[in-house]
């Protein structure tokens, strides 16, 4: 009945199932709806045997709460069965989850969890609200890293990775579209967003893969592409199939192509083709979005109170401007006086929705709305003045106060040693940027000295 004795599928856009004779886990199932508001949509179908396989799965992982990895079309297909959640500090997918009526377990950190007799599982809670997963099946281990940067675990992670002759490594990769890349200067002048410029990104693969020491490479956590009439201009940064593998040269690791099945008792791979969805524009107003309607006075009151309930965000920036419907509203953060702000242009039912159920990161990431920079900041982004504080520690981690992302970031720290050094290093590598500038000759020396150490 099924394809596979022992061994894993992927599929869709960040989705591994696990078999073992049977399917018995799978991960991020995102298998109908959109995300982002209805930005986002998957670049290719689900094959309805796949679809079978992921529903028939006793066992579901999560590893963070975006939409396109906790979809909420999705949710409701998964009631009955086991959830397995990172163990975040905050706990926030865990809470409201159980009081969904969901059977939640949250998995301790580097600890092996058996799933069926040939497979078994370890997760690690990352320090930016997502999480590492790592998957044995039948003695040969896949290791997701879904969204995550490098918070730490990575000597933990490759110290295992040696211990296994056959691995694999599957990531987030692309040119950088999975992020907020639709900036304006002060002027009203769009900032053209590095992912437009569609550098090849095969060579940073190889490395990747090779500073892990697995074998493989299979892609993953990318497998997206924008939809809505307001966003479709972002498809500029998605990368295609036949992208991955340009400038990949490694005489010790493999691609893999995106969507795979993988037979653990013989080492041996076929691919999977799915057909390629038609992405058709959609109109903002069929996912309940107006440019034209306005603020309410209460939805002012709301963001006011929203945005100056995270206290950290005093420190890097004095202002916010909500610019909805025409009109402009400023919200002062407390007695900041720092030159820096921003403004945010988004119709009004999204940006209302993020605010109140405290999911900014997807406004961020749907890319529809219009973010423009006043004063100067350190790169084109909204780090490290915005994002963390607001879409992770805040929201999601429940840290909004100092003293509150303080306990957040030495939790963390507790749990690896080495994410206190690594904080120290990019400190000092961020203060090092910023007095010589990111262009400057001795900056870019340093990195290209630094990738040829890490290498």
């Amino acid at each position: 009945m099924w394809p596979l004795d022992i061994g894993f599928e992927t599929i869709g856009n960040a989705t591994i199932i696990a078999y073992d004779e049977e399917p018995v886990f799978v991960t991020d199932p995102w298998i109908q709806g959109a995300a982002y508001f209805g930005s986002w949509t998957q670049t290719h179908a689900i094959p309805d045997e796949q679809r079978r396989a992921i529903l028939a799965c006793p066992v579901v992982w999560f590893s963070h709460g975006h939409p396109d990895h906790l979809n909420a079309d999705s949710l409701p297909l998964f009631k009955d069965k086991r959830i397995l959640l990172p163990d975040h500090v905050g706990g926030r997918m865990a809470t409201e989850l159980k009081q969904q009526g969901y059977r939640v377990e949250i998995l301790r950190d580097r600890t092996w969890v058996p799933i069926s007799k040939r497979v078994k599982v370890m997760c690690i809670a990352d320090l930016g609200q997502d999480s590492v997963l790592l998957i044995d099946i039948n003695g040969r281990l896949l290791v997701n890293t879904n969204d995550c940067g490098e918070n730490g675990w990575g000597w933990f992670v490759r110290r295992i990775v040696k211990k296994y002759a056959t691995s694999f490594l599957l990531s987030l990769s692309g040119y950088g579209d999975a992020d907020m890349n639709n900036f304006y200067d002060e002027n009203g002048k769009f900032l053209t967003p590095e992912p437009m410029l569609r550098k090849p990104f095969g060579d940073r693969i190889a490395e990747a893969t090779e500073k892990m020491g697995t074998r493989y490479f299979a892609v993953s956590s990318s497998l997206h592409c924008y939809q809505r009439t307001d966003s479709v201009w972002a498809n500029a940064m998605v990368a295609d199939l036949d992208a991955y593998g340009i400038g990949f040269h490694s005489n010790r690791c493999e691609l893999l192509p995106a969507f795979i099945r993988f037979h653990c008792g013989e080492d041996r791979w076929e691919k999977i083709n799915p057909p390629a969805n038609e992405i058709r524009p959609l109109a903002p107003e069929i996912f309940g979005d107006s440019w034209a309607e306005r603020l309410k006075p209460e939805d002012l009151s709301d963001a006011k109170r929203y945005f100056n309930a995270v206290e950290c965000l005093q420190d890097g920036m004095s202002f916010i401007r909500l610019k909805v419907g025409g009109e402009t509203h400023s919200i002062s953060l407390g007695d900041s006086t720092v030159p820096r702000g921003v403004t945010f242009e988004a119709p009004r039912a999204s940006l209302m929705t993020a605010i109140r159920c405290e999911v900014f990161d997807d406004m961020l990431i749907g890319n529809f709305m219009k973010t423009t920079l006043h004063g100067v900041w350190p790169a084109l982004a909204l780090h490290p003045y915005f994002t963390a504080f607001v879409g992770k520690y805040a929201d999601n981690g429940r840290a909004k106060k100092r003293a509150e992302v303080a306990a957040y970031k030495r939790e963390y720290e507790r749990r690896s040693f080495r994410l206190k050094l690594l904080r120290l290093q990019n400190e000092t590598k961020t203060k090092f940027r910023e007095s010589l500038g990111e262009s400057s000759l001795t900056v870019r020396l340093a990195k290209k000295i630094y990738r040829g150490l890490v290498r």
